[in-house]
């Protein structure tokens, strides 16, 4: 089938794509504008009954799901566009390579290398005119990019907790979780990137503050490791003792709760 027509082909004109978890929907011409890529090939010289599918019936490519959505912004615009702080460049690039668009992985390993020589010479300049004291100091903490604000963020992590009360059957034990974040909109994007849930407080400037992000996954871990792997370190914790609630009801689940914030600095 020659590139750009896709007459004959037995693919809908939209495509449902699960990577890695991630749902996407897309035109076929997207997904088949690089010719001789992956999805080129998997999608022109294959049939639907070839790929491997979820249970919903959507095509399923077992990458990572937040960084396919710049592959997919690449083969619609031809072109590479990243966030401020974009800090998983190298990953990226595996994806392009993956996905053989060397357009694409060429353009990330340029950028990649002109990052690498502006830190180098910033690190040269900051040699020069330190103080021994504040050398030390830096020393201590993991480097960051040069111009990366310092400053504060806040993670707090709140629990629900539910068991059921009918004595019939096993008890029936279930916990909500979710991780807020606080800080100046540039840091928490800077440090959490795709992960960051906007939509409780969307399209505000980068030096403003927000209260009301929250992170798309609940486990403390992931978000300590982003905070340490952009330079941050914990200097103060607090919080709640478990508390229970529920009605007169005896039939109503009974609750517990629990509150904790992280406090981190840069």
């Amino acid at each position: 089938m020659a590139h750009g027509d896709l007459r004959g082909s037995t693919f809908p004109e939209i495509v449902e794509l699960n990577v890695g978890g991630q749902v996407y929907v897309t035109r076929l011409e997207t997904l088949t504008a690089v010719p001789s890529s992956l999805l080129w090939t998997k999608f022109t010289q294959n049939s639907p009954g070839d790929l491997p599918k979820d249970n919903q019936g959507r095509f399923f490519i077992d990458r990572d799901g937040f960084l396919f959505r710049y592959i997919l912004d690449y083969l619609r615009d031809s072109k590479l566009y990243l966030p401020e702080f974009f800090k998983e460049r190298k990953r990226l690039q595996k994806e392009a390579d993956f996905f053989q668009l060397p357009g694409l992985s060429q353009s990330l390993a340029s950028n990649g290398q002109e990052e690498e020589e502006e830190e180098e010479e910033a690190t040269t300049e900051l040699s020069g005119c330190s103080s021994p004291v504040t050398s030390a100091t830096s020393s201590d903490r993991t480097p960051r990019s040069p111009g990366a604000d310092s400053g504060f963020i806040t993670v707090g992590y709140r629990g629900t907790y539910t068991i059921s009360r009918d004595i019939q059957a096993d008890a029936k034990f279930r916990r909500v979780a979710r991780i807020t974040v606080c800080s100046k909109i540039s840091l928490a994007k800077e440090v959490f990137g795709e992960s960051l849930n906007e939509s409780r407080d969307p399209d505000r400037s980068p030096d403003r503050y927000t209260s009301r992000y929250y992170l798309k996954y609940n486990f403390l871990e992931q978000a300590f490791d982003r905070l340490a792997a952009t330079g941050f370190h914990m200097v103060a914790c607090n919080s709640t003792g478990t508390c229970s609630y529920g009605g007169n009801d005896p039939g109503e689940d009974k609750l517990w709760t629990s509150y904790t914030e992280y406090v981190f600095c840069r």
